[in-house]
């Protein structure tokens, strides 16, 4: 079904390319600067690479690397020059793309933000990561919800970022809003390697859509991340899986008609359509109630754990930040 990769296009088909992008050290803006420029030249290499490519996708941290540094002056914009070089390079070689860049925010910590580019370099979607990898990761949590876009040849595009992918809800909600493919990016190390494989194929199988994903690869000198770009068919079987190697670009062809026609015609396990519809059989149209508490706490702002006063880690200070005094919200400063 990935058609050697994407060399055999179908005329429906979606080739994607995932970058297993060798890990860097990012300390000043002549370092940001150099990386953005790697990053267009890798552009450049997956157009050479595959000629059927549609959307080259690269890892969370590609542009920042692991260190967390919230310095303001290596953090990005979306009217700055790394984003602008990031679309003149779609543009240049007529290919979609979705890139990271931690982007600065007047108010607070800065956003863990993903981008996808359409071969014209315009914005097709903008995503903040709303799960930051806490108490490690110091990122303000994101505030434009999860949205969805339009993709190269008929597709329908999401983005979650990293941590994300281990909440199920998250595509859940891409499905529900139509993906039919999910790119997930990451910056994952080896700790986490089960982890990424049964959350990248769950994720595919509980909602019939396809996932791509990809981690940054190699060492920076003081951390490994583990590269292992993996594709999932809507079945939760992985159809792709990459190694540990710098570089390497992993590539699939997905079709999203057969997403859709299983959405479609699916009975036994159309799990996407019979979350909201249980027991159709002995029910007309199944039950549409939500019998769920966290759900309803969630919405009420009372979210809160049998074990809620045990748990240990609720801020950051055990991995060096100093704890917040600053709450949530549109106007929070």
């Amino acid at each position: 079904m990935s058609g050697l990769g994407g060399l055999n296009k179908s005329p429906d088909g979606v080739v994607i390319g995932l970058v297993q992008l060798q890990l860097p050290d990012v300390k000043t803006k002549a370092d940001l600067s150099a990386q953005t420029k790697r990053i267009c030249e890798m552009v450049g290499k997956a157009r050479r690479n595959m000629s059927t490519m549609d959307l080259v996708v690269f890892p969370e941290y590609s542009l920042h690397g692991l260190s967390m540094d919230m310095n303001p002056e290596i953090m990005c914009r979306m009217d700055g020059p790394e984003v602008e070089a990031f679309r003149e390079a779609c543009r240049t070689h007529r290919i979609w793309g979705c890139f990271s860049i931690m982007e600065y925010n007047p108010n607070g910590n800065p956003y863990n933000t993903g981008i996808i580019l359409d071969d014209r370099g315009e914005v097709q979607l903008y995503y903040r990561k709303l799960h930051p990898w806490i108490p490690v990761e110091p990122w303000e949590p994101g505030d434009v919800g999860i949205p969805v876009c339009d993709g190269p040849n008929g597709s329908k595009l999401a983005l979650i970022i990293c941590h994300d992918g281990m909440f199920p809800e998250m595509a859940r909600e891409c499905a529900y809003k139509g993906a039919d493919i999910m790119i997930r990016t990451a910056g994952y190390t080896a700790p986490i390697r089960h982890s990424w494989h049964i959350t990248n194929q769950a994720n595919a199988f509980c909602n019939l859509m396809y996932t791509a994903s990809v981690c940054m690869s190699g060492s920076d000198g003081t951390f490994d991340s583990m590269g292992e770009g993996m594709f999932v068919n809507f079945d939760g079987v992985p159809l792709v899986m990459g190694s540990g190697r710098p570089d390497e670009i992993i590539t699939a062809e997905l079709r999203p008609q057969l997403v859709r026609e299983a959405r479609r015609i699916w009975g036994v396990e159309n799990n996407i359509y019979q979350f909201g519809h249980r027991g159709y059989v002995a029910v007309e149209g199944g039950a549409g109630d939500c019998p769920y508490t966290y759900m309803q706490d969630l919405v009420k702002g009372q979210y809160r754990l049998p074990w809620e006063e045990e748990v240990v880690h609720k801020d950051g200070t055990s991995c060096g930040f100093p704890k917040p005094h600053r709450k949530y919200g549109p106007n929070s400063k």
